[in-house]
């Protein structure tokens, strides 16, 4: 669960996985180098992979996105070196690896919607899906812009029928006392996502 106030909470919607419809998952950046180990890292991050599991119990279509960056990324004068292609700070975490049955997108950037993968799904396999889950780290950085591109692409091309779902209890973001409040980034990503039309609900 992304760790936001109780009354914050509160107002958030259930949902049942049962009602997802024809969904696909895109499960974000729930690799070694934001969850275990590097720079980036945040052991919390942790606490939402027994929801995510149970998501992808239950739901089989997926797609992993896996940040990957050459030692020269244009993103290492923003953040510290990270995810390294072919490091294992860049692979999936041992607890969801089994789990990967499709496509990976491997992203050097923040935003997988850009990745030349990611491109190929969004021109040729989305017509069979309905409901897109976003699942994932970080809920203000990577999940937060991938879903507004996403939202973007949809109304751009009236893809009308489609939704953007992010679970709020599979989302969770860094913490660094002084500098980044999870908490109240959370709440903001939330918020922001909610109000472009995106629907923040605790799947069950």
């Amino acid at each position: 669960m992304a760790e936001v106030r109780k009354e914050y909470l509160d107002n958030i919607q259930n949902m049942d996985s049962s009602d997802l419809k024809n969904p696909l998952v895109f499960v974000i950046d729930m690799i070694n180098g934001f969850v275990k180990e590097g720079a980036l890292a945040d052991s919390r991050i942790m606490n939402i992979v027994p929801n995510i599991q149970m998501l992808l119990e239950k739901v089989e279509d997926r797609v992993f996105i896996c940040d990957s960056h050459p030692e020269d990324a244009r993103e290492f004068v923003s953040y510290p070196t990270h995810c390294l292609i072919g490091s294992n700070e860049s692979a999936v975490i041992d607890e969801l690896k089994g789990y990967i049955n499709g496509k990976v997108v491997l992203k050097n950037s923040t935003n997988a919607f850009f990745a030349p993968v990611m491109q190929e799904i969004l021109k040729n396999d989305l017509d069979q899906y309905q409901d897109l889950v976003l699942v994932g780290c970080c809920s203000d950085i990577c999940v937060l812009t991938f879903a507004l591109c996403l939202n973007t692409y949809f109304n751009e091309h009236q893809m009308v029928d489609k939704r953007i779902i992010v679970p709020i209890n599979m989302i969770e973001t860094y913490g660094i006392e002084g500098v980044h409040d999870h908490m109240k980034w959370n709440e903001v990503a939330c918020d922001i996502m909610a109000s472009n039309g995106i629907q923040v609900v605790n799947v069950k």
